[in-house]
């Protein structure tokens, strides 16, 4: 009986030692364990996997490094780099064929990185017209299995753009093409429909995904799902996105009743009606980051419904529509009326977008942000490396505008740092 007893004590002790050598080695592993990070490395970018951006050094480019900016800066604008980084659409369409290698090839996450992201699944709406690799890069940036994706091609796309992206999106069981796409044409009602029509695709499609952010390709995030997950947590059901007091110079969209003539938005001398509710209209943005009870709202209420009918003859509703909608009562997550609730574009989370007439010199007291050191389209600054170092010191999630067609090296450098941060949080 005594041996027995000793025998148990003996294997007791022995299995205590055992559990805490597996503690041990699993707390050495979810910590700097070399055999870990080979586990996963298959996952990370290597310059390998790039074109001919890959010349360029991106640690350095983030460090400033003035060599490695002008080095950027200097390939972009050779024409055998300019010839090199053009992929044709057919590229994509023969890629998946066989959607097991282009998925493997290309690097995709096809399994959550995180329980506490697996828990906070996300729904995104992406516009696009065309540039099918920004798109294609776009995704790839923010797959992962347990989101869902509602894509929108521009029914004037050229037929290659949407046979290529059509074939992407078959390669994922959570990615899908809008079901009713439309004509967009730009500051025109059409672009907010292409949104709506994939918010209601993607509410009916699932009841999991807690919050809903829209995108156009140009689009790439500067967050890793991981941190768009807890930033969007720590939100506790509010939403962000710009919402101000509309301009003076900016009323007209909203008194004069537009036409859509040719696929133009045109102006006429029709004076609108007021908003139904007596509603203030607001000034904001595209752009959005907004909860599932949003976007029930913009659905289902009777007040938002009246007000999408009253906004269709409008210029650019997309910049009004969201921002009005997020200053209506009872809507989930929206905010007050008052001007102490107006949020910037700056302050919310949803885009980083430097217009050319808000830029200036580093210093300057009237500048909001540096000045682009790409160029600018329509106002707006087209990223190139030498923005990237400012981007990353910001607090939003996404930023407009890239252009991998005339440089990609931007894109290439924060799609490298965001994937070694997404598996280096791994534990």
């Amino acid at each position: 009986m005594r041996l027995l007893k000793q025998t148990w004590l003996l294997l007791k002790l022995i299995m205590v030692l055992g559990l805490l050598v597996t503690l041990l080695l699993v707390s050495q592993i979810k910590g700097t364990s070399p055999a870990y990070m080979r586990k996963y490395s298959w996952l990370e970018y290597t310059d390998a996997d790039g074109g001919p951006e890959k010349k360029c050094n991106c640690s350095a480019i983030l460090r400033r490094d003035t060599e490695a900016l002008q080095q950027a800066k200097l390939l972009t604008i050779t024409k055998a780099f300019v010839k090199a980084i053009q992929i044709p659409d057919e590229y994509y369409i023969n890629a998946t064929k066989d959607c097991r290698n282009f998925k493997l090839s290309r690097k995709y996450l096809t399994f959550p990185l995180s329980k506490e992201e697996e828990g906070f699944p996300l729904a995104y709406s992406m516009v696009v017209h065309h540039k099918v690799q920004n798109f294609e890069r776009l995704l790839r940036a923010i797959y992962t299995p347990q989101n869902i994706y509602c894509v929108h091609v521009d029914q004037k796309a050229q037929a290659s753009v949407y046979s290529a992206i059509k074939a992407i999106t078959s390669c994922f069981p959570n990615v899908f093409m809008v079901s009713q796409p439309v004509n967009v044409v730009y500051s025109g009602w059409p672009r907010v429909q292409a949104d709506l029509n994939c918010m209601t695709d993607l509410y009916n499609s699932s009841t999991n995904w807690k919050y809903f952010i829209n995108l156009c390709g140009q689009d790439f995030p500067l967050k890793t799902n991981l941190e768009i997950v807890r930033t969007l947590r720590s939100l506790r059901g509010a939403n962000s996105l710009e919402s101000e007091k509309m301009p003076n110079e900016k009323q007209w969209r909203v008194t004069k009743v537009h036409e859509i003539v040719g696929g133009n938005i045109k102006g006429t001398d029709k004076k609108k009606e007021p908003p139904p509710f007596n509603l203030p209209i607001m000034s904001g943005n595209a752009y959005i980051v907004v909860s599932r009870g949003y976007i029930r709202s913009v659905l289902e209420d009777n007040r938002i419904k009246a007000l999408i009918e009253w906004a269709k003859d409008t210029y650019s509703p997309d910049e009004f529509l969201w921002a009005t909608i997020q200053r209506i009562p009872g809507v989930p997550g929206s905010r007050g009326t008052h001007p102490k609730y107006d949020i910037t574009d700056m302050n919310a989370v949803a885009r980083l977008v430097k217009w050319q007439w808000h830029e200036g010199s580093q210093g300057s007291l009237q500048a909001a942000y540096p000045e682009c050191q790409g160029q600018h389209v329509r106002g707006i600054c087209v990223y190139s490396a030498g923005d990237l170092p400012w981007m990353l010191e910001q607090h939003h999630l996404f930023a407009n505008k890239f252009d991998t067609s005339t440089d990609p090296v931007a894109v290439h450098c924060l799609e490298k740092y965001l994937r070694k941060k997404a598996l280096a949080e791994l534990w």
